[in-house]
């Protein structure tokens, strides 16, 4: 089994994101602490545990997992375990803004069982960082990064974004490299996304954004799978890179449609083909958790043709691909020859420019 815990909270909400958070100046941890472990233990009569006995990892995505009190990060996994056994050597994931980072607070999520951060970067320029309405400077990056392996944590992750607007003038390439000298064990790289409810969208509504164009968002992809290679990562997965022994395990089980439970407000749960998902409200989270009520805001169980196409979208999205055999022979005849696949024995995985037309390949691969 396989868990994530949404902390919903940030100092700011940044102008492209869509996320469930609160902004919040005073991070309620020991109340979201309260809730989320009852949750927790509403979980343990689930029929998810009949069989997974054990957690394989743990992530802590948001929001901003690192302005919840570190003393809060230990509760939880504390908490966790006395419920159920986290398996040695779980990989055990906090993501975390540059700002928030300090010799104290990495101590305290090392001791509590940390032992990965993700890093939300996103750029080195700081009229970037601005126009996101980030709440870090680029000088406090590699500080931060430093501080975590002081401490003891080796496995650090830094997550970009391309595909910005062009009138920002933002250099991709130089952000690639100021990462690239960070020596990072992983690197997540998202093309942005103009969401209709968020200031992004709304800029771009009243015509003063204009969105980056298509021939541009594919050549910052394909510069950055070119970037990737040549400083040794594997692009094992469409918006993740890792150098050899360093893949994200939780989100590769994702991948694998591995059964994962969610808590918090907004976290999803997958178990075989069921999906749920719980209140996105923090508010109208905490009130039911600790009134001893459902959480749960939907579920749906899927049908058979949506269990076929997740499992081929998630096999498209990674390295490792499809088996052959699960396309029609003139499917792949057509990708392979357009040069968007590739094709070792038994097996077909997208190139680059195939990732670049992922949905479109995924929806024609289960027509």
């Amino acid at each position: 089994m396989h868990l994530y815990i949404h902390v919903p909270f940030c100092a700011r909400r940044c102008s492209y994101c869509d996320f469930a958070i609160a902004v919040r100046r005073d991070v309620p941890s020991r109340r979201f602490v309260s809730a989320v472990l009852k949750e927790w233990r509403q979980w343990q009569g689930h029929r998810a545990w009949e069989e997974s006995k054990d957690v394989g990892t743990v992530y802590f995505g948001g929001g901003t997992p690192s302005r919840l009190d570190p003393g809060g990060i230990a509760d939880l996994l504390a908490g966790i375990g006395r419920e159920r056994q986290v398996a040695a050597g779980a990989e055990v994931t906090l993501e975390a803004n540059p700002d928030d980072v300090t010799p104290a607070a990495v101590a305290a999520w090392g001791a509590a069982g940390v032992n990965r951060i993700s890093l939300g970067v996103q750029s080195f320029d700081p009229s970037v960082l601005r126009w996101m309405h980030r709440t870090h400077t680029t000088d406090q990056v590699a500080p931060a990064v430093e501080t975590i392996r002081a401490a003891g944590i080796e496995d650090v992750s830094l997550d970009l974004i391309f595909g910005l607007p062009a009138s920002l003038g933002r250099d991709w390439e130089r952000d690639l490299a100021q990462a690239f000298a960070l020596a990072p064990e992983h690197l997540s790289l998202y093309g942005l996304t103009v969401e209709e409810h968020t200031p992004l969208g709304r800029w771009a509504d009243r015509g003063e954004v204009t969105p980056v164009d298509e021939e541009r968002y594919a050549e910052e992809f394909l510069a950055a799978g070119r970037a990737l290679a040549v400083h040794g990562f594997e692009h094992y997965e469409v918006s993740n890179a890792a150098r050899p022994g360093r893949r994200a395990r939780h989100n590769s089980a994702y991948w694998r449609r591995a059964p994962f439970i969610g808590l918090g407000p907004s976290a999803h749960s997958g178990l075989g083909r069921t999906r749920r998902w719980n209140l996105r409200d923090w508010t109208a989270y905490e009130r039911a958790s600790l009134a001893g009520r459902s959480v749960v805001g939907g579920a749906e169980e899927l049908s058979d043709e949506a269990v076929e196409l997740e499992e081929v979208y998630l096999g498209l999205r990674t390295s490792d691909g499809l088996a052959l055999d699960r396309l029609p022979p003139e499917t792949a005849a057509g990708w392979l020859d357009a040069g968007w696949a590739q094709t070792t024995p038994g097996r077909i995985r997208l190139t680059a420019e195939g990732w670049l037309r992922l949905d479109a390949l995924a929806a024609a691969a289960t027509a």
